[in-house]
């Protein structure tokens, strides 16, 4: 009796589950049929920048965004007025109120919040310098560089037009914006001609004062050139084909090693919102540009026909990039890294392209680099060492390698110079000659935002003191100490972009120094382009320099050019006492020598500051090293 009691109720218990599993698979029907497939719930993906003003423009990337009814910031600063642009792009100004240490952004809708995995920081503006000083010329045309910290925040600079109207250039117009450097061009023609303060602007409201320059509009005549910016060179590192070799990734941003560069945030934030350019050496290649995880691409692969890929005609291709036009692949970078891959064809290099106005007197924008100590190689290698201690004049002890000249001194303590270095993998601390206190408050390793890997084996060290008073207060007394570990300094220098009035450019005045007419053939380490000049003449010579001539060789730049595939170049002394810098040039060692394409080489020259000065009049200048044919020696004025 028993039993036929439980089969009963089994059977009757297995039709009720089998009712109610039917029931609701036809209310799951009829739920997807009204309201389509399920969407993704409310998420933060990434948003950008991640250092903020007050209405700063910000752009959060995420999911579920329809319904967000208020976004909150770190200290409780709330904010109800966005742009809601999709379901996963909100569109946002920085409000006032903003926790100074920064925090987690809140987004929250009727159904729950949510927390962004990344904090948000807080910037502030600050301007320590510019590239022209009180009482200076400001032509039409004419490049004006900012220095400082978190100056991307600069929207706009004031200026006054012809009629002595406040005009903005407003921040999309600027040249360049970085983080630790901002450049503008004047005005062509529409620009007041006399004495003014110029004004930067900020979005959280700030007016910072330019110093007082007398504005003049260009010169007729005039012209642009395309200047390309470098961001990456390759160095050898083989053909595309389907693989992640080509891997980019921001500054301190490639936790597993596996990019093949770093860039820097003031050059990545320019790649995140400009347009940029990839050359590469292919016949037919597939470019894709997608992110390291391959789950995003920029757009559908590119190849020959394509509008954004260009045929050069010599055997390379050139592919122009502007990602801000798919805010979805730039929401997957920081974290996903940019990656070239595809088939058949090779990158070279990855730049911008910029147009610079020329004037028509010949005038032009020049990056001048003047420097304040070259070190002559017998000082050896940093290993927690105090060898590189510097001094002002006015407080040697004895201790210092260089006692600095009291008007440089004041301006290393206020403005931005650079320590190039040779090493591998460097730990550099800027401290005082008392190691009683360090620059930023911590050691200097690759990745660091200040330091910059040039490829070659050096590396270069941007330092602005103005900012440390704890270093400051000590300096004069204490002295400036470069130690640490892996590394030897090569040259401490100041590197301006300056106006220079009737030299470079297609119209500047070629001054042909000497030419040589073929005969006396290659430079195989061989002592025969040997230049005196006409007050040392000795025999040995292969030209006699007039001494104004000489004069400019000693203090100005100059260009050799040259024939040549692979050349090795040593400028010394007859003598061979001295090398100027301290080492030969080589194709990819240095920016200062350049490959014409068409077989000939030009190798720019400054010997200012060079130890080579010291002999040079009496030991002669020559050009020695192995397989090149100099041609011509000349300046510009």
């Amino acid at each position: 009796m028993i039993s036929k009691i439980t089969k009963r109720h089994l059977i009757g218990l297995l039709f009720i589950i089998c009712h109610l599993s039917f029931s609701m698979m036809l209310a799951s029907c009829t739920e997807d049929d009204d309201n389509g497939p399920a969407h993704p719930g409310l998420g933060i993906k990434t948003f950008f920048p991640t250092k903020v003003v007050t209405n700063q423009p910000m752009t959060i990337n995420g999911s579920g965004f329809t319904d967000v009814t208020e976004i909150e910031f770190p200290g409780g600063a709330k904010v109800t007025n966005f742009e809601i642009v999709s379901d996963d792009m909100i569109r946002v100004d920085a409000p006032s109120g903003i926790a100074t240490e920064g925090g987690k952004i809140i987004l929250r809708s009727a159904n729950g919040q949510v927390e962004s995995r990344l904090p948000l920081t807080v910037g502030h503006t600050q301007v320590t310098g510019f590239s022209k000083q009180p009482g200076e010329t400001a032509a039409g045309g004419e490049l004006i560089t900012v220095f400082g910290t978190d100056l991307e925040f600069i929207n706009a600079v004031e200026l006054l037009d012809a009629d002595s109207v406040p005009q903005l250039i407003d921040h999309q117009d600027f040249y360049r914006k970085g983080t630790n450097n901002l450049i503008f061009r004047v005005p062509l023609k529409n620009i007041y001609k006399g004495t003014f303060v110029g004004i930067l602007h900020t979005y959280d409201g700030q007016s910072i004062s330019m110093p007082e320059l007398t504005y003049e509009p260009a010169a007729d005549e005039g012209h642009w050139e395309t200047v390309k910016t470098i961001i990456w060179k390759n160095d050898g590192a083989g053909a595309v084909s389907w693989n992640g070799i080509y891997r980019f990734a921001l500054e301190g941003h490639d936790g597993a090693n596996e990019c093949i560069a770093e860039i820097p945030q003031d050059i990545w934030d320019r790649m995140m919102t400009e347009t940029f350019y990839l050359d590469i050496q292919a016949t037919d290649p597939q470019v894709r540009i997608t992110n390291g995880w391959w789950d995003s691409n920029w757009k559908d692969d590119i190849q020959p026909g394509n509008e954004l890929l260009t045929d050069n005609g010599d055997g390379t291709w050139t592919v122009a990039i502007n990602v801000a036009d798919n805010p979805d692949y730039v929401a997957t970078l920081l974290e996903k890294h940019i990656l070239f891959t595809g088939d058949r064809y090779t990158p070279i290099q990855i730049y911008f392209e910029d147009q610079e106005w020329v004037d028509g007197g010949g005038g032009h924008s020049e990056i001048v680099k003047t420097s304040i100590w070259k070190s002559d190689g017998s000082a050896g290698v940093v290993s927690w060492s105090s060898q590189y201690r510097f001094s002002s004049e006015e407080n040697v002890t004895g201790e210092e390698i260089y006692a600095i000249p009291m008007d440089i001194w004041k301006k290393m303590k206020t403005e931005t110079f650079y320590l190039d270095l040779e090493a591998t993998d460097p730990q550099i601390r800027v401290t005082t000659g008392w190691w009683s206190t360090t620059w930023t408050g911590e050691d200097i390793f690759p990745g660091n935002e200040h330091l910059t890997d040039n490829g070659d084996g050096t590396f270069t060290l941007e330092i602005n003191l103005s900012g440390d008073a704890a270093l400051l207060e000590l300096l004069d007394v204490q002295h400036l100490l470069f130690t640490g570990d892996r590394y030897t300094p090569l040259e401490i220098y100041f590197k301006e972009e300056i106006w220079v009035d009737g030299g470079g450019g297609s119209n500047a005045n070629e001054v042909v120094i000497w030419q040589g007419d073929g005969s006396a053939g290659a430079v195989s380490w061989n002592g025969t382009y040997r230049f005196a000049n006409v007050e040392h003449i000795t025999g040995e010579e292969i030209y006699a320099i007039p001494m104004d001539q000489w004069e400019v060789i000693r203090t100005s730049t100059f260009y050799l050019d040259l024939e040549a595939t692979d050349p090795q170049i040593r400028v010394t002394t007859g003598w061979w006492s001295t090398t100027w810098t301290g080492a030969d040039f080589q194709p990819g060692t240095s920016d200062l020598l350049k490959d014409n394409g068409d077989g000939t080489w030009t190798l720019e020259i400054n010997l200012s500051g060079d130890p080579i000065l010291d002999a040079l009049d009496v030991e002669h200048l020559l050009f020695t090293g192995d397989r090149f044919t100099p041609t011509k020696l000349y300046y510009y004025e």
